[in-house]
């Protein structure tokens, strides 16, 4: 387990063997304001606005075509029907005919745009939200379950894609056709429109109560299931932890619980999801009954002809369809906000800080001991210093790290490093052993700017780390972690991650380095051989081999080892340790291991307890002292 973590759990007292902490667990939290997410979702949407305005004018022709041809009932009625015309109402049909054809045909055309407008959309908020993670720093990584952030690529953009391809135009078109049906009932008859406003504003007000609630409970929906998606990522991924410490009924009864709030979150938005159409759809049918009513009392009196009346009970069947849409739309809208405002929520997090201007480029290294800058494949590399205080100069990259009085922690007010000051020069191995939580991987991390100090200094090659980019920078440092990862690919392409440029005659001799290359040769297609599930086809030190060798093409001055061998029985770690002595070989090595038998040619060992370091020196010298390191190396004394 790392310092952050071990931090984190002695801050919070946690009792689960798993680790779920106060800070693993998703709160509700509030929807942002939604006129600010509809901005920020506008500001993708105007990439479109030809498209857009393109798709306005068929809702436009569509709606239209509609509102025409519910009016022309009333010619067709009076003028035709009734005296028995029936050669101009043959004419009237065909009319009709033409005018709903152009409808259907406009409103496809306009299905088809939004669909392209949408996919485009929603690629470009993934595309954004990728890349927006990669700047993103490793705190917010260590703050955020991998469930809940793949949620916001799964659910959220899903929700958004479905709103884009099925209501924003709808929407659109319901409000055109409502205006235009509007317009229409008070041409057609001026005293009939106020029983619909009155039966209208009743929609209205039955609408906006319902549309509140779903509001509400569709954004705790989304949060609850990132909550729930979050929680059995990790237990997937935790079976062997869970089955070894027999965690099985607390984590069911972990699931049961969040699946209970996840069920009544959605059962609410569901309910009165459901809620729309029979509410809705009776209000529509009492608005038409009464109207029908009115409307036939008024025409018995000569005040309406039936052509109107007709026209005018059509339109009482269209003003509510607008409305009902609109109702059973808003819930897919509501949705889409809701997992808009969480992906905006990714968009807004402040990138990784980078101030550094000095950049590691590569140089000729003449006889003379004279560098210059070169864009050839060399092995010499140098700090290219461009300072406002310090002329353009090149400053060898030698491997020469210092750290001067650090102090450090990942939550305010707990120190995990205090006062470390250490320094490593030009292929020197340092290693460190302490508890776990004494700061060892801390201070890698450190050294990487995975975070950043609060106070001291820590210097590379005679410069402060902070003035050099941390590309640069991370690209000088190979590192071998405890938790392997191999990504989906070739055997050949996972170790190649160390150096994407490296030829095949480079990975392979780095796999001879790692003492890789035997089992790699005898898996099925070799180096070629597919990798998948991180690796789940491999044994765990044939993986851990797989990481050696990703270092060890990427051919760094510094290299890190973070319980590089933890993972490797005795036998692969006495085959490999011939390999590790090449590949650390005229390198600054910072060794952080248990076994302590690994470490007993580091040129010194640095002893860290609660963030200090409390002996240093090599192994000859802190046995002499008989301290903490001679009782952890004896067995009088075990590492926590």
């Amino acid at each position: 387990m790392s310092d952050k973590f071990a931090s984190k759990e002695n801050s919070s007292n946690m009792s689960s063997p798993m680790g779920h902490g106060p800070g693993r667990r998703m709160g509700f939290n509030k929807p942002k304001d939604m006129k600010s997410t509809l901005r920020k979702l506008g500001k993708y949407l105007s990439k479109y606005n030809g498209l857009l305005i393109l798709t306005v004018i068929f809702i436009l022709l569509s709606s239209v075509s509609m509102i025409a041809g519910s009016y022309f009932l009333k010619p067709l009625i009076n003028k035709y029907i009734i005296p028995g015309d029936f050669s101009g109402m043959a004419k009237m049909l065909l009319l009709l005919a033409a005018i709903y054809s152009l409808g259907a045909g406009a409103s496809f055309a306009y299905a088809r745009i939004m669909v392209h407008i949408s996919q485009s959309t929603v690629f470009d908020l993934r595309k954004d939200m990728f890349d927006k993670m990669q700047g993103l720093p490793l705190k917010f990584f260590d703050s955020n379950t991998h469930g809940d952030l793949m949620s916001r690529y799964t659910n959220d953009i899903d929700t958004i894609s479905q709103a884009l391809n099925n209501s924003l135009a709808g929407i659109i078109s319901s409000v055109i056709t409502f205006t235009g049906v509007i317009i229409m009932m008070i041409v057609l008859s001026p005293l009939m429109i106020l029983v619909t406003a009155v039966m209208l504003f009743l929609i209205f007000f039955l609408s906006k109560i319902i549309a509140k609630k779903s509001k509400h409970y569709f954004s705790m929906q989304q949060a609850k299931l990132g909550y729930v998606n979050g929680y059995i990522e990790e237990m997937i991924e935790g079976q062997k932890d869970i089955k070894v410490f027999c965690y099985e009924e607390k984590a069911i009864e972990e699931f049961n619980s969040r699946n209970e709030e996840l069920r009544k979150a959605a059962t609410n938005a569901q309910t009165f999801a459901g809620l729309v159409m029979p509410v809705l759809g009776n209000m529509a049918y009492l608005n038409y009954a009464v109207t029908s009513s009115v409307g036939g009392i008024l025409t018995i009196l000569g005040i309406l002809d039936i052509g109107t009346l007709v026209s005018y009970l059509q339109y009482t069947r269209q003003v509510s369809m607008p409305i009902n849409h609109v109702s059973q739309q808003a819930n897919m809208i509501l949705n889409a906000l809701a997992g808009a405002e969480r992906i905006f929520d990714i968009m807004e997090k402040n990138d990784e800080v980078d101030k550094g201007k000095i950049t590691l480029v590569k140089v000729t290294d003449e006889k003379s001991g004279f560098a210059c800058e070169t864009q050839e494949n060399t092995e010499c590399w140098a700090w290219k210093v461009k300072l406002e205080y310090v002329e353009e100069d090149l400053v060898p990259l030698k491997g020469d790290v210092k750290l001067e009085n650090v102090d450090f922690s990942y939550i305010e007010g707990k120190p995990v490093l205090k006062n470390v000051s250490l320094f490593a020069k030009p292929g020197e191995k340092i290693a460190f052993v302490g508890s776990t939580g004494a700061g060892k991987t801390t201070i890698t991390n450190l050294i990487n700017r995975f975070y950043e100090i609060q106070s001291g200094k820590i210097t590379y090659d005679g410069i402060d780390v902070r003035e050099i980019s941390k590309e640069s920078l991370r690209r000088s440092l190979g590192i071998v972690l405890q938790d392997i990862h191999l990504f989906t690919g070739t055997v050949a392409d996972n170790i190649r991650y160390g150096k994407l440029d490296a030829s095949d005659e480079e990975v392979v001799q780095a796999a001879k380095l790692a003492n890789a290359h035997e089992f790699i040769k005898h898996l099925p297609y070799g180096y070629e051989t597919m990798l998948s599930g991180d690796g789940a086809n491999l044994s765990q030190g044939q993986r851990q081999l797989i990481s050696i060798a990703r270092a060890a093409v990427a051919d760094p001055p510094v290299l890190i080892l973070d319980e590089a061998t933890s993972s490797i029985d005795t036998r692969t770690e006495k085959l490999i340790e011939k390999g590790m002595d090449k590949l650390m070989e005229g390198r600054t090595v910072f060794v952080i291991a248990h076994r302590l038998s690994t470490i007993r040619n580091a040129k010194a060992i640095l002893v860290l307890e609660d963030g200090r370091i409390i002996e240093r020196g090599s192994h000859e010298d802190l046995l002499e002292q008989r301290g903490r390191y001679y009782q952890l190396y004896t067995g009088q004394a075990e590492l926590n």
